[in-house]
């Protein structure tokens, strides 16, 4: 196979797994060593499986700091049977590699990101930007844009939330979030959980609960304090789960939409 197609043409191997090319710059890192240094990735989607993973030509792996796995995993990643325990800078991490039982893709190697996994590299770099949890999917899109639309949110019939500046962020796949400014949001109704997570999109995001409990789901709302650029609008802004609250935009009271977000009650 050779990965100098053009990005973005889609190819599905005989196991099911979809597969294109990317231009991206990416390098890999971990305690201070630099893993994967490639111009030549492969963005692949696992079947049933939404995020995409990278997997890199060996020529671009220091496949030197690779050595076969003590106790590979069965039945991950389509049936690999070939992994790698990483050892760098004195540090082992098992399992933090694999290749794919494909033809198409048997001359790459892919890794585990240890900020989802616990495994695998720490530091992942699209050009000269870090990236978070897993590679950006260039088939899904997410715009953050300003409006004057009026968003209410309550919780319980108690009203929380109130503004006609909100930014509203559309990202495909979710429900639209209505980040709104604090000085518009019941702040002193809600505490931090110290809580946060990661998103490729957006960046790294801290979380509030709603001090009542009233069998309202941990971790409400959310602030993007420092987000990656493309979603800069809504640095500081707060957001809530429409799954968990009410929220009335001009005058309508939204459904509270299902997804993979949506929390027990």
């Amino acid at each position: 196979m050779t990965t100098n197609s053009v990005p973005g043409l889609p190819h599905r191997t005989p196991e099911g797994i979809l597969w294109e090319p990317s231009g991206r710059w990416v390098r890999g890192r971990t305690a201070g060593v630099t893993v994967v240094d490639s111009r030549h990735p492969v963005l692949v989607w696992e079947p049933g499986v939404p995020v995409p993973l990278y997997a890199f030509p060996r020529d671009e792996v220091r496949e030197d700091l690779l050595r076969p796995a003590r106790n590979p995993p069965t039945g991950v990643h389509t049936g690999s049977t070939v992994f790698y325990d990483l050892e760098a800078d004195g540090e082992s991490r098992a399992n933090a590699a694999w290749t794919f039982p494909s033809a198409a893709l048997a001359d790459h190697i892919a890794f585990e990101w240890a900020r989802r996994t616990g495994t695998g590299l720490d530091h992942w770099y699209e050009e000269e930007e870090e990236i978070f949890v897993h590679p950006r999917d260039p088939h899904k899109r997410v715009d953050a844009l300003p409006s004057s639309r009026h968003v209410q949110v309550e919780i319980g019939g108690t009203p929380v939330a109130g503004s006609r500046r909100p930014v509203l962020l559309f990202e495909t796949g979710l429900p639209t979030r209505y980040y709104l400014p604090r000085e518009d949001v019941r702040l002193d109704l809600f505490e931090p959980t110290g809580h946060s997570t990661g998103c490729p999109y957006k960046g790294t995001a801290a979380y509030w609960s709603w001090r009542a409990g009233d069998d309202v789901p941990a971790d409400v709302l959310w602030s993007y304090a420092d987000p990656l650029p493309a979603v800069g609008a809504i640095r500081g802004l707060l957001a809530f789960y429409n799954e968990a609250v009410d929220i009335t935009v001009d005058g309508e009271r939204l459904e509270r939409p299902v997804t993979h977000f949506t929390r027990r009650r």
